[in-house]
């Protein structure tokens, strides 16, 4: 009989506050009654955390809601929010998708595909109806979020996207508006005239800024944006007047746009113009040296956000105009009174020219005009920062979102025009709130489970913070020093943690305090394990040592009485001293020996009672990381630096086998500590790939491949009864791995293996791969073959075979019963009698249930002897006027890309005049009945308002207005208020 397993799958991801790839983004409160808390300006935040996207309250650190696609295992490195609809987001990953979600129902609207590689950065347009989308595959995407299909792909940068912004200009649009200031927020999209599709401004890191004409679909104008390598942001003002971009060695580059140039421009169609629209106006220097990871205009226009990778974001204001003009006029006197004491040293006095006291803002020095306001010192390199919208007038907040697991908003005072100070000292800024309670600063690098499997302990440097596993909740937090391993103690009261610096710290949970430091070893303890039984447990450690301590209760006296108090306390009793330093130490189950792996790469075995040596593991290449020995204690499984993991006899040290197990060092192996369902021998291993392997230690075969972490797996523990595993890893999770009770099989596994390996090559072969010296166009299609358009398009193949000749057999039939009405049915496909639907009906319920993003590229797959047999079909949906706006999508788009063939064809030209005048007739009704509807509204609405007017009359007004006319004035008049 063929053994199964139960399956293992992820459930939960916890101790992740945001993810170092994504950006953060700030949003206001939806549903704020009070209004204290409105000013508070605290907000949500919405980041990335690996493969979710996390809304969390800034003000309370609560995670309120979380969105995650099952299908989608690619982490997020990119959020964009729609100006339009505050609730819409785009969300890109690392694989090149995009999902668009509505944030109100928490669900997924629409999915793109069409990236390579990962998605840099995204806008929405000031509809909200495109979104343009850039990636590291150098290529720039619209989508369009109406017909949920990609309408170009734009291509002329050579390196990874860094900028993106829309320009739509209109000639009387200058200024902004404090009013409509949040609505032109913060992805810097400007509002313009809607007739023109606008224009497209990008950065990338090949150093070249590019305005693209969306209308003519190409680039319309290139600069170097700058001096000393690549440019890695780009920022937009809010009224899109300017621009800045920023690259390495802190520098910025500011940029003034021609919007009316653009305007006028988009309405002229003028061939070689050599109008510039981008000009440089010079460039500023960050105080960090190091390259400027982003650059934020604030929604007023005033101030400017910019960081590098550092612990700071440097803000600058920009001054108003009287401020630049009394500027100019300080410096005009101070030159003034330069040139007058240069004439009084030489002895003769010339009338000094004051010509250039008209100078306007246009002389003025950019220095002059953008100043450094204050440098904001963050707890945490900076990833990403955003402005907080709804602040009040006398303060500004700004949220940042740290590459080390936390989220800030930061209140700084803004400059009141009113206060004058002879000195511009720098304003006092204040760390408002922070989301930083559910998560460590750092890696994880030690998780242990207590005896009942209800808490989690996790360690890291700096924090050890205990988990409810089932809320995933933080109980505590306590501070510790550099943790390298820890566990429970029995009665799961105590957790012990040992130190980078060879220290036992012991911790009581109930009272979140340490205990006790027992200053154990000389250099690092890299292992700990309590023993069996309950009452003692051993250290390994880098001096060479292992080291046994006793748990007993002390009573100590309390000072300045005769009372006493228990007090737990480590006792040292036996040390073994060892040749080299000692990496993991196990005892057996059955407490009759102890293993030790050591860095000359062998592991010892030694019995537990006399401390002799036993058995001697030799077969590893490199140093072994961590080893369990199995419920029975019949088996030992390393793991090591060789990427190997090996299975040992404990009873006369035999290696059974040695697996090439992962493709990065194995950090850990555990077995499962029970044999309750035939399990015992089974064992995880967890590596630096950041994969998870389920193995059968008796069969040595791999029972599952658990995939799910973005970053290296450093620590892992398996539940007392074996139904989950906890694995930490370098992408700041915890995740929990429940077993299910799905079988699965060995040959299975293997089987989707192959499979998913041959999916992913026959996708890449698809992709059209240019030569390395041949020219690239500008503009191309905006598609990408995945699996899922393959198998659209042989879905569509599939119902065109079966449909065409059930259509013909059907219209014979018609035509046989015309002249013999008793001629009995065809016989038909089975699929037609079981849904009792025609031929035509079937094939356009096929299309229909194609997703219309990938429409396109599973039209692309279909051979062309299939265009025939669809062009058939075509007519008949035209005629019946079926989903015509379907209908026409797959007409104008075969007709793209099967151009030459179809008009070559003697067949199937007649064909596509019987879809014209077919369709005509369709879109002329659908028009006509379209006019009538609108007539017919608009008849309601004027019925509607005559009927809701009515006349309100001010009776504070009304008595005034009484007194006036009887003074003379003027008589009250009526106003029609609907």
């Amino acid at each position: 009989m063929v053994k199964s397993y139960l399956k293992y799958e992820h459930s939960k991801t916890f101790g992740l506050i945001t993810s170092p790839s994504s950006n953060v983004l700030w949003t206001q409160d939806e549903d704020i009654q009070n209004a204290a808390l409105r000013q508070s300006g605290a907000g949500r935040a919405i980041v990335g955390a690996d493969e979710e996207v996390l809304c969390w309250d800034v003000k309370k650190g609560e995670l309120l809601s979380r969105w995650r696609d099952q299908d989608c295992v690619a982490e997020v490195t990119s959020i964009a929010r729609s100006t339009a609809d505050p609730d819409v987001y785009a969300v890109g990953h690392a694989d090149g998708s995009i999902r668009i979600w509505d944030a109100s129902i928490a669900s997924i609207v629409v999915n793109f595909n069409g990236h390579r590689s990962a998605v840099n950065i995204m806008v929405f347009d000031t509809e909200g109806s495109r979104l343009a989308s850039g990636s590291k595959d150098t290529d720039v995407i619209v989508w369009d979020l109406v017909a949920e299909v990609g309408l170009y792909k734009l291509r002329g940068h050579e390196n990874q996207i860094t900028g993106l912004h829309f320009l739509q200009p209109n000639g009387a649009m200058f200024g902004n508006d404090d009013e409509t200031g949040q609505s032109l927020t913060s992805n810097g999209v400007v509002s313009g005239n809607q007739d023109q599709p606008g224009f497209l401004l990008t950065t990338s890191k090949d150093a070249k800024i590019k305005i693209w004409d969306m209308s003519t679909q190409h680039c319309i104008e290139t600069h170097v944006a700058q001096s000393n390598g690549e440019c890695w942001a780009l920022g937009l003002s809010p009224d899109g007047s300017g621009c800045i971009t920023a690259g390495n060695d802190g520098e910025l580059r500011i940029w003034s746009i021609d919007q009316h140039g653009l305007a006028d421009g988009a309405s002229q169609i003028d061939q070689g113009s050599n109008r510039k629209y981008l000009k440089e106006r010079g460039s500023l220097q960050r105080q960090g040296k190091d390259r400027t990871a982003g650059v934020k205009f604030h929604p007023q226009g005033k101030y400017i956000a910019a960081h590098g990778s550092e612990k700071a974001i440097e803000l600058w204001r920009i001054r108003s105009e009287t401020e630049v003009q009394k500027t100019l006029a300080r410096k005009r006197r101070r030159r003034k009174e330069k040139a007058l004491a240069a004439q009084s040293k030489a002895g003769h006095f010339d009338p000094v020219n004051d010509d250039d006291k008209a100078e306007g803002l246009a002389a003025a020095d950019l220095t002059d005009v953008i100043v450094p306001y204050v440098i904001v010192r963050t707890g945490g390199k900076v990833k990403s920062v955003d402005w907080g919208q709804g602040s009040t007038s006398k303060s500004l907040h700004l949220l940042s979102a740290n590459t080390n697991n936390e989220l800030e908003l930061y209140s700084i005072p803004s400059r009141q025009p009113e206060k004058k100070t002879k000195s511009e000292e720098p304003p006092e800024y204040s760390r408002k709130f922070a989301v930083d309670m559910l998560g460590h600063r750092t890696d994880v690098r030690s998780v242990a489970l207590s005896s009942d499997d209800r808490m989690l302990a996790s360690s890291s440097n700096g924090s050890l913070k205990i988990w409810n596993v089932r809320t995933q909740s933080c109980i505590r937090t306590i501070d510790c020093g550099y943790a390298l391993c820890s566990s429970f103690l029995p009665g799961d009261k105590i957790v012990v943690v040992g130190n980078r610096n060879g220290e036992l710290e012991v911790f009581d949970i109930a009272s979140s305090t340490l205990i006790e430091t027992v200053k154990a070893h000389d250099g690092p303890i890299w292992t700990l394990h309590v023993h069996p039984d309950g009452k003692s447990m051993a250290t390994g450690s880098a001096d060479k040592t292992a080291k046994f301590f006793n748990f007993e209760v002390v009573e100590d006296q309390i000072p300045a009485t005769e009372r006493t108090s228990p007090r737990f306390k480590l006792v040292h009793t036996r040390t073994l001293k060892l040749s080299d330093d000692i990496l993991s130490l196990r005892f057996s189950p059955d407490s009759r020996l102890v293993s030790l792996s050591l860095l000359d790469n062998t592991v010892k075995v030694f019995f537990v009672d006399s401390l002799k040596l036993f058995l001697n593991l030799y077969g590893h290449k490199l140093p072994v990381l961590n080893m369990d020995i199995s419920y029975d204690s019949k088996l030992i499984v390393t793991c090591s630096a060789d990427k190997n993991v090996r299975v040992w006899g404990l009873d006369f040290g035999d290696c059974h086998k040695a697996f090439f197990a992962h493709q990065d060092s194995v950090m850990q192996v555990a077995f499962i500590p029970h044999n309750q369902d035939g399990n015992g021998h089974h064992f995880f291993s967890a590596s630096k790939d950041r994969m998870i392997k389920y193995w059968d230690g008796d069969k040595f075969e791999q029972i599952q491949k658990l995939d799910g972490h973005h970053g290296e797996v450093w620590a892992m523990t398996v539940s007392r009864t074996g139904e989950f595993l906890v694995t930490a890893s370098h992408d700041k999770s915890i995740r929990i791995w429940h077993q299910t009770d799905e079988q699965i099989f060995l040959e299975e596994e293997r089987e989707k293996e192959l499979e998913e390996l041959y999916e992913s090559t026959l996708t890449t072969s698809l992709e059209q791969h240019e030569e390395p010296g041949a020219e690239k166009a500008e503009v191309t299609a905006a598609g990408k073959q995945t699996t899922e358009t393959l198998m659209a398009g042989e879905k569509i193949v599939e119902a065109l075979e079966i449909g065409l000749p059930d259509l013909e057999a059907m219209r014979e039939w018609e035509r046989a019963k015309g002249r013999q009405p008793n001629t009995g049915p065809p016989d038909r496909h089975p699929i037609f009698l079981y849904t009792n639907t025609s031929a035509e009906a079937h094939v356009l319920n096929v299309v229909q249930r194609i997703k219309a993003a990938a429409l396109q590229d599973a039209l692309l797959v279909l051979p062309f002897n299939q265009i025939t047999a669809l062009f058939t079909f075509l007519e008949i949906w035209a005629e019946k006027q079926w989903n015509i706006p379907l209908t026409c999508r797959v007409l104008f788009f075969v007709l793209k890309i099967h151009h030459k063939q179809i008009v070559a064809s003697k067949m199937m030209r007649p064909m596509l005049d019987g879809i014209r005048q077919r369709l005509r007739r369709a879109l002329q009704r659908q028009k006509d009945e379209m006019g009538f509807n609108l007539a017919a509204l608009g008849f309601v609405g004027s019925r509607m308002k005559d009927k809701g007017s009515k006349d309100y009359v001010d009776e504070v007004l009304w008595e005034e207005e009484e007194e006036n006319i009887g003074k003379g004035k003027k008589k009250r008049g009526f106003v029609d208020v609907a």
